[in-house]
């Protein structure tokens, strides 16, 4: 899938509107931060070519307010979905800034007001001063102020955007080529809808083989391309991505990998029809394994479960419509 087809002009101008939010959380010039915002206004108002044309390094029409600076951003953005600009101010702000900036109810003032006054940075630290009652010590964060961003913390986990896969593939291989650099990582691989080839991803789901959670958790939170740490403990943890995109990390061990890859692939569907098949013949499958009784007989790998239930390995792109069938 080429750049032109993934990037549009509303990732364009997303990115230039993040740009403004973060120079308003730092306090910066305002007429640099509203040049951003007039610039997202103006790209969102292109045609559906804009994108494209910019994509192929092709020289974009005058537009009011876009001087060179950002039109070459315009063309890096098209070109590669983010720019080094952005990624600077990520940088210069703590982890989880960005997440605040998503949440409904909190616009740049406001992020800027949280962590200025009370330290706080990520919608981690967000519940705990919801916790606290912190949050009424601050001007213009009263009772009902605290009802909405509850209401909206409750919401804000659950709701994933989806993105197209090249995209999501493009976030997991240095993943996982980071993973494999740590020596309690026997194998690790994606699972999920990635794993499914689906056109488009809601997150990243993946799988480690280890006897070391702990030593494996540590060095995923440790990745530099997280901008928050949602949770971390023995054998998972979730993470969220500078992209945006959530990534979820389970480590299973060796004799059921098979399994846990098996099941977290899916569909849902695919693997309601796999334990109803394993019930059929007096078995039990799960993420651990396919049992007798209490008895593991096949979960080391995807093809030794096939095998017990007599049937052939089905391709991972394949399992919806072997779902459905």
């Amino acid at each position: 899938m080429s750049a032109a087809s993934v990037y549009d002009n509303a990732r364009i101008a997303a990115v230039f509107e993040e740009i403004a939010d973060l120079l308003e959380v730092q306090d910066e010039n305002p007429f640099r931060i509203r040049a951003y915002r007039n610039a997202a206004r103006m790209v969102g108002q292109q045609g559906p070519e804009f994108a494209a044309r910019a994509a192929r390094g092709e020289p974009l029409a005058k537009m009011f307010g876009i001087g060179a600076d950002l039109d070459a951003k315009i063309h890096e953005i098209a070109r590669t979905g983010s720019c080094a600009l952005l990624r600077e101010l990520r940088d210069a702000v703590p982890r989880g800034t960005s997440s605040l900036l998503h949440i409904p109810g909190l616009g740049p003032k406001k992020v800027h007001l949280l962590g200025e006054q009370l330290g706080v940075h990520s919608p981690t630290d967000l519940v705990a001063a919801l916790k606290s009652g912190r949050l009424r010590e601050l001007r213009g964060f009263g009772a009902k102020t605290e009802e909405r961003l509850r209401e909206a913390l409750g919401t804000h986990r659950g709701k994933k955007e989806r993105v197209p896969r090249a995209i999501a593939q493009a976030e997991a291989e240095p993943l996982l080529a980071y993973m494999n650099t740590s020596p309690a990582v026997r194998e690790a691989a994606v699972a999920g809808s990635l794993r499914r080839q689906r056109e488009s991803v809601g997150d990243i789901d993946l799988l480690v083989v280890s006897d070391r959670g702990s030593s494996v958790t540590h060095h995923f939170v440790a990745y530099p391309k997280f901008r928050e740490v949602l949770a971390q403990g023995a054998k998972r943890a979730s993470a969220v991505l500078r992209s945006g995109l959530q990534v979820d990390l389970r480590v299973v061990p060796v004799q059921s990998y098979g399994a846990a890859l098996l099941y977290f692939t899916g569909s849902k569907a695919y693997n309601i029809e796999l334990r109803k098949r394993a019930i059929a013949r007096g078995l039990k499958l799960n993420e651990y394994g396919l049992f007798k009784g209490t008895h593991r007989i096949a979960g080391a790998t995807e093809e030794s479960i096939y095998a017990a239930l007599d049937l052939p390995w089905v391709p991972p792109e394949r399992r919806e419509i072997a779902a459905a069938a």
